[in-house]
Parts: structure tokens; C-alpha cells; sequence
């Protein structure tokens, strides 16, 4: 699968995808001296944070768009290591016009972008690159320094294997997005 916005991307047929996307208004912390980058941490907010993890499951369970292998929703972006059963083009826009729409009505901002338009897709090419990355997402919260162990990281896919995560997990009680 191949399509264009302002950069390129080729997806092949069956592929798991490691994908990244951040705030509308954000900076990665390579461009900036501090670590946690510059501009809008609206993911810091318990009510979207919750949100948005109750989206990426109800879309995998529900919807069946993708199967979901890890997740870590950071301060002011987005991990996501995923397998599309439709093209990835289709989930991106369910996932992030959705969160995005309900995102804003919670900050009570309305006609501007929560996210930014592009975002960060690779396609895992072996089961060691995959495991490696998923690592990689569960413990982007502990690199951050925003917590010890990935496991204590609330809005993670780490925190959800413990079976720890149900006093926050919405979706597992039957609510959806």
C-alpha cells in the first residue's frame, strides 16, 4: 500500500507498524534542549489519556481495524505498534479525527487541530525488530522519566499486561469511545 500526504509512505500488505504522531503545536525533544519537547502536554490530562487508550482498544476489539501489539500515550505524543486489517491511511483518520474531536470537547477548544497532520509510520521487518520496539514503547515512559518501571505508566500497553490496569481501563466495563 502506498500514499502520499507531505511525505511518502509504503506500507506492505500484512505489515505491523510501528507508528508515532504528536500534539498539533508540539516539538520532539531532539529539536529543544529539555527532554520532554516544547509546546501543548494535553495527553498529561487523565480524562483524554484515558480516552484515547479506551479508543485504541475499542477500535482493535470493536472494529476490528488493526491488531494492536503495544501502546504508550506520552505527555505530548503517541506510540503505537499495530497491524492494519484495512489500509493504515483509513485507521489513522478514524483514530485521530475521533480522539481528536472528543479531545478538544473535553478542553472545551473547538476549530483547532489537536493533532498534528503527518505521522511517523515504519514497518517492522523481522519478530526481533518487533520485540525490540515493543520494548522500546513500554519503557519510552521510564526514559522520560516519568516513572520508575514501565509497568507503573498508567496509559501504556506494559501497565495493561500486569492485569493492574482495570481500575483505569474503561472499555473492559463495556463503555466505548
Amino acid at each position: 500500500m502506498f500514499y502520499r500526504r507531505r511525505l511518502p509512505h509504503w506500507i506492505p500488505d500484512g505489515a505491523v507498524i510501528f507508528l508515532t504522531w504528536r500534539l498539533a503545536g508540539s516539538v520532539p525533544p531532539s529539536t529543544v534542549e529539555n527532554c520532554s519537547g516544547f509546546g501543548p502536554f494535553w495527553l498529561r490530562d487523565e480524562r483524554i489519556a484515558t480516552m484515547l487508550v479506551n479508543a485504541l482498544r475499542y477500535v482493535e476489539t470493536a472494529r476490528q481495524f488493526y491488531h494492536l501489539h503495544a501502546w504508550a500515550i506520552m505527555p505530548n505524543h503517541v506510540h503505537v505498534i499495530l497491524q492494519p486489517r484495512i489500509e493504515l491511511s483509513s485507521v489513522m483518520r478514524w483514530l485521530k479525527g475521533r480522539t481528536g474531536r472528543k479531545a478538544n470537547r473535553i478542553l472545551g477548544r473547538t476549530g483547532t487541530p489537536f493533532w498534528q497532520d503527518e505521522s511517523f509510520d515504519h514497518w517492522i521487518r523481522s519478530d526481533q525488530e518487533l520485540l525490540e520496539l515493543i520494548e522500546y514503547v513500554e519503557r519510552n515512559p521510564v526514559k522520560a522519566g516519568l516513572v520508575s518501571a514501565a509497568e507503573q505508566w498508567p496509559w501504556s500497553s506494559a501497565r495493561y499486561k500486569t492485569g493492574r490496569a482495570d481500575h483505569w481501563f474503561l472499555w473492559s466495563a463495556g463503555q466505548t469511545t
